[in-house]
Protein backbone atom coordinates (compact mmCIF):
# COMPACT_ATOMS: atom_id res chain seq x y z
CA UNK A 1 0.00 0.00 0.00
CA UNK A 2 1.96 3.29 -1.21
CA UNK A 3 1.14 6.71 0.53
CA UNK A 4 -1.29 8.16 -0.31
CA UNK A 5 -3.60 4.66 -0.08
CA UNK A 6 -2.88 4.50 3.57
CA UNK A 7 -3.90 8.17 4.07
CA UNK A 8 -7.30 6.83 2.22
CA UNK A 9 -7.97 4.05 3.89
CA UNK A 10 -7.69 6.14 7.33
CA UNK A 11 -10.41 8.18 5.20
CA UNK A 12 -12.62 5.25 4.96
CA UNK A 13 -11.98 3.93 8.42
CA UNK A 14 -13.31 7.47 9.73
CA UNK A 15 -16.35 7.86 7.26
CA UNK A 16 -17.52 4.41 9.01
CA UNK A 17 -17.81 6.41 12.22
CA UNK A 18 -21.24 8.34 10.21
CA UNK A 19 -22.75 4.95 9.95
CA UNK A 20 -26.81 5.18 10.47
CA UNK A 21 -26.49 9.18 11.08
CA UNK A 22 -25.96 11.07 7.72
CA UNK A 23 -28.25 8.75 5.43
CA UNK A 24 -29.44 9.90 2.70
CA UNK A 25 -26.26 11.68 2.33
CA UNK A 26 -22.84 9.91 1.74
CA UNK A 27 -20.55 8.65 4.66
CA UNK A 28 -17.48 10.67 3.92
CA UNK A 29 -13.66 11.16 5.55
CA UNK A 30 -11.17 13.14 5.13
CA UNK A 31 -7.39 13.92 6.46
CA UNK A 32 -5.32 16.98 6.25
CA UNK A 33 -1.15 15.46 5.90
CA UNK A 34 1.74 18.47 6.44
CA UNK A 35 4.90 16.36 5.62
CA UNK A 36 4.37 13.36 6.12
CA UNK A 37 2.20 13.91 9.53
CA UNK A 38 -1.84 14.06 9.86
CA UNK A 39 -2.06 17.65 11.46
CA UNK A 40 -6.01 17.53 11.09
CA UNK A 41 -8.86 14.86 9.98
CA UNK A 42 -12.57 15.05 10.28
CA UNK A 43 -16.07 12.75 8.93
CA UNK A 44 -19.35 13.69 8.34
CA UNK A 45 -21.13 12.70 11.52
CA UNK A 46 -25.20 13.90 11.33
CA UNK A 47 -27.58 14.19 8.38
CA UNK A 48 -27.49 18.27 7.77
CA UNK A 49 -24.59 19.15 9.73
CA UNK A 50 -20.97 20.28 8.13
CA UNK A 51 -19.33 17.73 6.04
CA UNK A 52 -16.03 15.84 6.56
CA UNK A 53 -13.57 18.47 4.73
CA UNK A 54 -15.09 20.99 7.06
CA UNK A 55 -14.24 18.95 10.21
CA UNK A 56 -11.22 18.07 8.98
CA UNK A 57 -10.08 21.85 8.40
CA UNK A 58 -11.12 23.31 11.37
CA UNK A 59 -9.36 20.33 13.18
CA UNK A 60 -5.89 21.94 12.45
CA UNK A 61 -4.29 24.48 14.94
CA UNK A 62 -1.78 25.80 12.75
CA UNK A 63 -4.02 27.13 9.67
CA UNK A 64 -0.90 28.54 7.93
CA UNK A 65 -0.01 25.06 7.19
CA UNK A 66 -3.05 24.25 4.65
CA UNK A 67 -1.26 25.78 1.65
CA UNK A 68 1.42 23.22 2.03
CA UNK A 69 -0.65 20.50 2.83
CA UNK A 70 -2.91 17.72 1.44
CA UNK A 71 -5.96 16.49 1.51
CA UNK A 72 -7.38 12.91 1.43
CA UNK A 73 -11.67 12.41 1.18
CA UNK A 74 -13.28 9.62 0.22
CA UNK A 75 -16.07 11.17 -1.67
CA UNK A 76 -15.18 13.99 -4.27
CA UNK A 77 -15.84 17.39 -2.11
CA UNK A 78 -19.25 19.05 -3.47
CA UNK A 79 -19.83 22.12 -5.64
CA UNK A 80 -23.06 23.24 -4.66
CA UNK A 81 -24.95 25.02 -1.98
CA UNK A 82 -27.15 22.53 -0.66
CA UNK A 83 -27.76 22.42 3.41
CA UNK A 84 -24.57 23.18 3.95
CA UNK A 85 -22.24 25.56 1.78
CA UNK A 86 -19.68 24.01 -1.01
CA UNK A 87 -16.54 22.37 0.08
CA UNK A 88 -14.60 22.97 -2.89
CA UNK A 89 -15.07 26.71 -2.01
CA UNK A 90 -13.74 25.94 1.41
CA UNK A 91 -10.87 24.01 0.01
CA UNK A 92 -9.86 26.76 -2.17
CA UNK A 93 -10.42 29.60 0.20
CA UNK A 94 -7.97 27.44 2.58
CA UNK A 95 -5.19 27.85 -0.23
CA UNK A 96 -4.84 23.46 0.14
CA UNK A 97 -2.26 22.88 -2.69
CA UNK A 98 -2.96 18.92 -3.17
CA UNK A 99 -6.27 17.11 -2.80
CA UNK A 100 -6.59 13.36 -3.25
CA UNK A 101 -9.91 12.08 -4.13
CA UNK A 102 -11.26 8.27 -3.19
CA UNK A 103 -13.98 8.38 -5.73
CA UNK A 104 -16.45 10.61 -7.92
CA UNK A 105 -19.51 11.49 -6.55
CA UNK A 106 -22.08 10.99 -9.44
CA UNK A 107 -25.38 12.72 -7.52
CA UNK A 108 -26.25 15.29 -10.62
CA UNK A 109 -25.40 18.19 -8.47
CA UNK A 110 -21.52 16.96 -8.15
CA UNK A 111 -20.67 15.16 -10.65
CA UNK A 112 -16.96 15.61 -11.62
CA UNK A 113 -18.04 19.91 -10.69
CA UNK A 114 -16.14 19.72 -7.52
CA UNK A 115 -12.91 18.14 -8.97
CA UNK A 116 -13.44 20.75 -12.03
CA UNK A 117 -13.88 23.61 -9.52
CA UNK A 118 -10.41 22.54 -7.83
CA UNK A 119 -8.49 22.16 -10.84
CA UNK A 120 -9.72 25.45 -12.28
CA UNK A 121 -7.88 27.09 -8.66
CA UNK A 122 -4.74 25.63 -9.40
CA UNK A 123 -4.77 22.56 -6.94
CA UNK A 124 -3.52 19.24 -7.64
CA UNK A 125 -5.90 17.02 -7.45
CA UNK A 126 -5.63 13.24 -7.72
CA UNK A 127 -8.46 10.73 -8.17
CA UNK A 128 -9.13 7.13 -8.16
CA UNK A 129 -7.20 6.54 -4.79
CA UNK A 130 -9.17 3.20 -3.74
CA UNK A 131 -12.23 4.20 -5.66
CA UNK A 132 -13.15 0.42 -5.09
CA UNK A 133 -13.61 0.76 -1.48
CA UNK A 134 -14.75 3.70 -1.71
CA UNK A 135 -17.69 3.51 -3.87
CA UNK A 136 -18.17 0.18 -2.03
CA UNK A 137 -18.82 2.37 1.75
CA UNK A 138 -21.09 4.24 -0.15
CA UNK A 139 -23.35 1.64 -2.14
CA UNK A 140 -26.50 2.97 -0.84
CA UNK A 141 -25.66 6.35 -1.75
CA UNK A 142 -24.36 5.61 -5.45
CA UNK A 143 -27.46 2.87 -5.75
CA UNK A 144 -29.96 5.31 -4.86
CA UNK A 145 -28.59 8.28 -7.46
CA UNK A 146 -27.62 5.60 -10.09
CA UNK A 147 -30.15 3.31 -10.50
CA UNK A 148 -33.03 6.01 -8.97
CA UNK A 149 -34.45 3.34 -6.06
CA UNK A 150 -33.39 2.87 -2.78
CA UNK A 151 -30.33 0.07 -1.96
CA UNK A 152 -32.41 -3.42 -1.13
CA UNK A 153 -31.02 -5.51 1.54
CA UNK A 154 -32.70 -9.09 2.10
CA UNK A 155 -32.60 -10.84 5.13
CA UNK A 156 -34.47 -13.92 6.87
CA UNK A 157 -33.47 -16.73 9.43
CA UNK A 158 -34.35 -20.02 8.91
CA UNK A 159 -34.58 -23.53 10.33
CA UNK A 160 -31.18 -25.98 9.59
CA UNK A 161 -33.79 -27.72 7.31
CA UNK A 162 -35.01 -24.78 5.30
CA UNK A 163 -38.09 -23.14 6.85
CA UNK A 164 -38.77 -19.46 7.90
CA UNK A 165 -41.68 -20.63 9.91
CA UNK A 166 -43.38 -23.48 11.72
CA UNK A 167 -47.06 -24.77 10.68
CA UNK A 168 -49.96 -22.32 12.87
CA UNK A 169 -53.11 -22.60 13.53
CA UNK A 170 -54.93 -19.36 12.87
CA UNK A 171 -55.11 -17.86 16.18
CA UNK A 172 -51.46 -18.29 16.90
CA UNK A 173 -49.46 -15.31 17.27
CA UNK A 174 -45.55 -14.33 17.85
CA UNK A 175 -42.11 -15.01 17.03
CA UNK A 176 -41.15 -17.91 17.03
CA UNK A 177 -36.88 -17.49 17.40
CA UNK A 178 -34.46 -19.75 15.10
CA UNK A 179 -31.54 -17.90 15.91
CA UNK A 180 -29.68 -17.23 19.32
CA UNK A 181 -29.85 -14.23 21.43
CA UNK A 182 -26.96 -13.08 20.11
CA UNK A 183 -27.40 -13.16 16.47
CA UNK A 184 -30.45 -11.06 17.27
CA UNK A 185 -28.39 -8.08 18.64
CA UNK A 186 -26.46 -8.48 15.61
CA UNK A 187 -29.48 -7.79 13.34
CA UNK A 188 -30.79 -4.97 15.84
CA UNK A 189 -27.50 -3.45 14.61
CA UNK A 190 -27.96 -4.38 11.02
CA UNK A 191 -30.76 -2.28 11.44
CA UNK A 192 -29.56 0.78 13.02
CA UNK A 193 -27.24 0.82 9.76
CA UNK A 194 -30.44 1.37 7.05
CA UNK A 195 -32.62 4.50 6.94
CA UNK A 196 -35.72 1.95 6.56
CA UNK A 197 -37.32 -1.71 7.49
CA UNK A 198 -39.68 -3.10 5.51
CA UNK A 199 -41.92 -6.35 6.18
CA UNK A 200 -45.33 -7.29 4.97
CA UNK A 201 -49.04 -7.63 6.81
CA UNK A 202 -48.79 -11.37 7.53
CA UNK A 203 -45.63 -11.01 9.37
CA UNK A 204 -46.83 -7.94 11.18
CA UNK A 205 -50.01 -10.14 12.25
CA UNK A 206 -48.42 -13.10 13.04
CA UNK A 207 -44.95 -11.41 14.86
CA UNK A 208 -46.30 -8.45 15.94
CA UNK A 209 -42.82 -7.19 15.48
CA UNK A 210 -41.38 -3.71 16.99
CA UNK A 211 -39.11 -3.36 14.38
CA UNK A 212 -36.78 -1.24 15.87
CA UNK A 213 -33.01 -1.36 17.62
CA UNK A 214 -33.96 -1.82 21.48
CA UNK A 215 -31.36 -4.21 21.55
CA UNK A 216 -28.63 -2.34 20.02
CA UNK A 217 -27.75 1.57 20.80
CA UNK A 218 -28.74 3.29 16.89
CA UNK A 219 -31.62 5.03 15.13
CA UNK A 220 -34.88 3.14 15.04
CA UNK A 221 -35.04 3.20 10.63
CA UNK A 222 -38.38 4.03 9.26
CA UNK A 223 -40.97 1.15 9.49
CA UNK A 224 -42.63 0.41 6.29
CA UNK A 225 -45.56 -2.23 6.20
CA UNK A 226 -47.12 -3.45 2.76
CA UNK A 227 -50.47 -3.72 3.61
CA UNK A 228 -52.80 -3.84 0.47
CA UNK A 229 -56.23 -3.36 2.18
CA UNK A 230 -55.09 -2.12 5.86
CA UNK A 231 -56.25 -5.26 6.91
CA UNK A 232 -53.69 -4.85 9.76
CA UNK A 233 -54.93 -3.76 13.90
CA UNK A 234 -53.73 -0.41 15.15
CA UNK A 235 -52.93 -1.54 18.45
CA UNK A 236 -49.80 -3.57 17.53
CA UNK A 237 -46.28 -3.18 18.31
CA UNK A 238 -45.68 -1.22 14.91
CA UNK A 239 -47.97 1.16 15.24
CA UNK A 240 -45.86 2.55 17.93
CA UNK A 241 -44.45 6.50 18.86
CA UNK A 242 -40.79 4.58 18.81
CA UNK A 243 -40.39 5.22 15.09
CA UNK A 244 -42.00 6.96 11.58
CA UNK A 245 -43.84 4.05 10.19
CA UNK A 246 -45.65 4.31 6.40
CA UNK A 247 -48.54 2.06 5.41
CA UNK A 248 -48.31 1.24 1.96
CA UNK A 249 -51.78 0.39 1.05
CA UNK A 250 -54.61 0.80 -1.94
CA UNK A 251 -57.04 2.31 0.03
CA UNK A 252 -56.15 5.67 1.62
CA UNK A 253 -53.77 8.53 2.38
CA UNK A 254 -54.17 9.74 5.70
CA UNK A 255 -51.36 10.82 8.14
CA UNK A 256 -51.66 10.62 12.43
CA UNK A 257 -49.10 11.49 14.48
CA UNK A 258 -46.05 9.47 13.20
CA UNK A 259 -47.86 7.33 11.02
CA UNK A 260 -48.66 7.60 7.47
CA UNK A 261 -50.61 5.71 5.38
CA UNK A 262 -49.92 6.22 1.56
CA UNK A 263 -52.12 4.60 -0.95
CA UNK A 264 -50.87 3.36 -4.43
CA UNK A 265 -52.76 1.80 -7.62
CA UNK A 266 -50.56 -1.08 -7.20
CA UNK A 267 -48.73 -2.12 -4.29
CA UNK A 268 -45.91 -4.35 -6.05
CA UNK A 269 -42.08 -3.68 -5.65
CA UNK A 270 -41.10 -1.67 -8.34
CA UNK A 271 -44.25 1.14 -7.25
CA UNK A 272 -43.06 1.14 -3.68
CA UNK A 273 -39.47 1.78 -4.39
CA UNK A 274 -39.86 4.81 -6.69
CA UNK A 275 -42.26 5.96 -3.78
CA UNK A 276 -39.48 5.58 -1.06
CA UNK A 277 -36.90 7.02 -3.74
CA UNK A 278 -39.12 10.35 -4.10
CA UNK A 279 -39.25 10.43 -0.55
CA UNK A 280 -35.48 10.31 -0.64
CA UNK A 281 -34.80 6.95 1.26
CA UNK A 282 -31.99 5.34 0.13
CA UNK A 283 -31.49 2.05 1.71
CA UNK A 284 -34.55 -0.56 2.71
CA UNK A 285 -33.81 -3.49 4.77
CA UNK A 286 -36.25 -6.38 3.99
CA UNK A 287 -37.15 -8.80 6.65
CA UNK A 288 -39.73 -10.51 5.50
CA UNK A 289 -42.07 -12.20 5.50
CA UNK A 290 -41.92 -14.91 2.57
CA UNK A 291 -44.35 -13.12 -0.08
CA UNK A 292 -42.62 -10.36 0.42
CA UNK A 293 -38.66 -11.69 0.06
CA UNK A 294 -39.85 -13.80 -2.71
CA UNK A 295 -41.35 -10.43 -4.66
CA UNK A 296 -37.88 -9.17 -4.51
CA UNK A 297 -35.90 -12.04 -5.23
CA UNK A 298 -38.19 -12.95 -8.72
CA UNK A 299 -38.35 -9.21 -9.84
CA UNK A 300 -34.55 -9.19 -9.55
CA UNK A 301 -34.66 -5.91 -7.47
CA UNK A 302 -32.27 -6.36 -4.56
CA UNK A 303 -28.53 -5.86 -3.68
CA UNK A 304 -27.44 -7.98 -0.91
CA UNK A 305 -28.92 -10.88 1.38
CA UNK A 306 -28.23 -11.87 4.80
CA UNK A 307 -29.48 -15.76 5.37
CA UNK A 308 -28.98 -17.08 8.98
CA UNK A 309 -29.51 -20.08 9.74
CA UNK A 310 -30.43 -21.71 12.89
CA UNK A 311 -29.46 -24.91 14.29
CA UNK A 312 -32.71 -26.57 15.37
CA UNK A 313 -35.20 -28.31 12.92
CA UNK A 314 -38.97 -27.88 12.10
CA UNK A 315 -39.75 -30.65 9.90
CA UNK A 316 -42.60 -28.65 7.83
CA UNK A 317 -43.98 -25.38 7.69
CA UNK A 318 -43.55 -22.37 6.10
CA UNK A 319 -40.26 -23.03 3.46
CA UNK A 320 -37.83 -20.22 3.29
CA UNK A 321 -36.94 -17.91 0.26
CA UNK A 322 -34.12 -19.86 -2.56
CA UNK A 323 -31.05 -17.37 -4.04
CA UNK A 324 -29.63 -19.46 -6.92
CA UNK A 325 -26.43 -17.76 -6.53
CA UNK A 326 -23.44 -19.01 -4.20
CA UNK A 327 -23.15 -17.10 -0.90
CA UNK A 328 -19.82 -14.75 -1.22
CA UNK A 329 -19.10 -15.37 2.22
CA UNK A 330 -20.49 -17.79 5.11
CA UNK A 331 -19.53 -16.85 8.58
CA UNK A 332 -20.31 -19.18 12.05
CA UNK A 333 -22.04 -16.57 14.43
CA UNK A 334 -23.00 -17.69 18.17
CA UNK A 335 -24.98 -21.09 17.11
CA UNK A 336 -25.63 -19.87 13.86
CA UNK A 337 -24.45 -20.08 10.28
CA UNK A 338 -25.34 -16.44 8.26
CA UNK A 339 -24.74 -16.62 4.62
CA UNK A 340 -23.65 -13.46 2.57
CA UNK A 341 -25.49 -12.88 -0.94
CA UNK A 342 -24.83 -10.26 -3.75
CA UNK A 343 -26.92 -9.76 -6.61
CA UNK A 344 -24.02 -8.41 -8.66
Amino acid sequence: MDIDELYMQRCIDLARLGSGHVAPNPMVGAVIVHENRIIGEGYHQNFGEPHAEVHAIASVEDKSLLKDSTLYVSLEPCSHFGKTPPCSNLIIQNEIKRVVIGTKDTHLKVNGGGIEQLKKAGIDVTVGVLDKACRELNKRFFTFHERQRPYVILKWAQSADGFLDKLRNPEEKGIHWLSSPETKILVHKWRSEEQSIMVGRKTVQNDNPSLTVREYSGKNPIRIIIDAQLQVPENLNIFSSDAQTLVFNRIKNNRKENIEWIKLNETNVETILHELYKRNISSVFVEGGSRTLHYFIFGNVWDEARVIVGNSKLYEGTRAPFISKSPIKAIPFSTDMIYFYSRK
